[in-house]
């Protein structure tokens, strides 16, 4: 089933110029924990354990818990897993194009958690019995995809969308070699003309036709079935770098703070092809102009093979925030944390670039283009994060653990770094309508049969924060209108602790993400009351995605 203005919002400018759009802010601000084995394996419901270096960036006074001093290092290894193929149409029992649903998959190897902390035993009975002072590095999100669909499409096309969104441009501008330096039109619109995507009509100089569309007296159209491709690639991290500061109040309260700088990187790939079934249904008229009076123009008659389009974006971003935490211990067993995280301004870096090439049977046509590398800088201000943990803990036997995060998405905000203003003005009111609360659960419980044996298990939801319209034209959010819209990870592993200082965890989780809808051009053919036609809808892509974890953690205490 087609999605309507979210995804018109979050997915029309996947091809865009610069990024920031509300599909960016989010993607930006999200934190998904990763830190130590132990911390995965339990769900990372540690707001009210703590103890393990991979729990402090969830609960600063995590470190408190600990009597002694540690150091541990985790690598990892992680499969990311897409499912792409094309939507439903109402009434049909095939997809709409992409009907070829692909699934691919990546391997990254990588480090998720590095941490010391120092214990200082203060040697009194009560009031501040120990500090610990630590610097720990934390994954707090992943970007990491490999999608791939196909199919044919005879309805819409991907030039097409192109000729009709450059009307009113100049043709002869747009061809221009430095037209991106001067000419005030989007930089793929020049592209296309470039590129030989598209081209204007003689007798109407500012209206364009797609190398894929034939005229003729039922008007402008694709000519025939089209293979139209459609690839992405993503890869990147973000990292929460800790500087932490933690307190034992008589073995009763534990409070902690954290100093944290977040970075991450972020870098995408988009392709999008399209090629002609059969090109002898796709003529393409070109005049050849002669400068010799005595020979006069030709008009020649090629026809189109095929396009490619792609679109390479990279984003890398620093920012600052506080986090302060507490962990109440009120009985025997029962443990209370919280903590509240401010908001996370962050500087953001990004540059992008397109390119396309477009072929016809008489190789003579063939054109290819390029843009400059674009650059721009702006401000992310990321929202205030609380969590809140119960704990109890069955001697040396056992635990159960439940954790409860929110984060109002709503608050997010994009901010110009130079003296310009009002820039944002349009997607900070998009966020605000489109955006609302995430709910986060998570659930761990680990069980020793013996002491240096540990068996431990963990389960994690996320609710989309992002909201949509339903048929009624009100904004709802997307888990009333569709199946499949949460986050949910499921987690097992195994501990082992030596009566010396070395231990080691390993874990291994299986997260299925909430689905993405993906348009990868605008609709462009409309009725009379600017409706879209069932049959002229652009396709649309479902990318259903999953990651699997595999972690091991070795630590030393001393």
């Amino acid at each position: 089933m087609k999605k309507t203005a979210l995804i018109l919002l979050l997915t029309a400018a996947a091809f865009s110029m610069k990024a920031q759009t509300i599909d960016d802010a989010l993607r930006f601000s999200e934190s998904n924990y990763e830190g130590t084995a132990r911390t995965l394996a339990m769900g990372n419901a540690f707001t009210a354990l703590g103890g393990d270096l991979g729990a402090v960036t969830i609960n600063p006074a995590g470190s408190a818990v600990a009597r002694y001093s540690q150091l541990t290092i985790t690598p990892a290894l992680n499969i990311a897993v897409n499912t792409a193929g094309g939507t439903i149409l109402p009434g049909e029992n095939s997809p709409y194009s992409f009907a070829n649903r692909l699934t691919n998959s990546t391997t990254r190897f990588n480090i998720p958690n590095f941490g010391v902390a120092l214990n200082f035993d203060t040697h009194r009975t009560k009031g501040i019995k120990n500090i610990n002072v630590g610097f720990i590095v934390n994954t707090t999100n992943r970007f990491q995809e490999n999608l791939m669909t196909s199919g044919e499409n005879n309805a819409t096309s991907f030039m097409g969308a192109e000729a009709y969104y450059a009307y009113g441009y100049d043709f002869n501008e747009l061809l221009q070699s430095d037209a991106y330096d001067y000419y005030n039109a989007p930089w793929r619109t020049i592209l296309a003309a470039q590129s030989g995507m598209i081209s204007n009509l003689t007798d109407a100089p500012e209206e364009f036709v797609g190398a894929s569309e034939v005229i003729d007296d039922s008007g402008i159209h694709i000519g025939g079935p089209l293979h139209q491709s459609y690839q992405r690639q993503t890869t990147g991290f973000k990292y929460d770098y800790v500087f932490n500061l933690g307190f034992n109040i008589s073995d009763y309260v534990y409070i902690g703070a954290n100093l944290g700088i977040t970075s991450f990187n972020y870098d995408s790939a988009t392709r999008f092809t399209e090629a002609a079934v059969d090109p002898s249904m796709f003529p393409n008229d070109f005049t050849i102009t002669s400068d010799d009076p005595d020979v006069g123009d030709e008009a020649v008659t090629t026809y189109f093979n095929d396009m490619l389009y792609d679109y390479r974006y990279t984003a890398n971003g620093a920012g600052v925030y506080g986090k302060f935490g507490i962990i109440v211990t009120p009985l025997a067993g029962l443990r209370l944390g919280a903590a509240v995280q401010t908001p996370v301004s962050t500087t953001i870096n990004e540059t992008w670039s397109e390119s396309a090439s477009t072929t016809f049977t008489d190789s003579e046509f063939n054109m290819s283009a390029e843009t400059p590398v674009g650059e721009y800088s702006y401000r992310l201000i990321s929202p205030l994060r609380a969590n809140f943990g119960v704990a109890y803990t069955f001697g040396k036997y056992g635990l159960v653990s439940v954790d409860y995060e929110m984060c109002d998405y709503s608050t997010m905000k994009f901010k110009e770094t130079g003296m310009q203003s009002g820039e944002f003005d349009a997607q900070n009111s998009d966020i605000k309508d489109f955006m609302g609360t995430s709910h986060m659960l998570r659930a761990g419980i680990e069980i020793k049969p013996v002491e240096s044996f540990a068996i431990r298990a963990g389960y994690g939801l996320t609710t989309s924060p992002k909201k949509d319209m339903d048929e009624y034209g009100n904004i709802v959010y997307v888990s009333k209108l569709a199946d499949k819209t949460m986050t949910n990870k499921w987690s097992f592993g195994l501990g082992y602790s030596s009566k010396g200082s070395f231990y080691a965890d390993a874990a291994c989780s299986f997260t299925r993400y909430g689905n993405e809808y993906i348009i990868p051009y605008d609709d462009y053919i409309f009725n009379d009351d600017g409706t879209v036609p069932v049959e002229a809808w652009t396709p649309e892509i479902q990318n259903i995605r999953s990651l699997w974890n595999v972690m091991l953690t070795l630590g030393f205490r001393f």
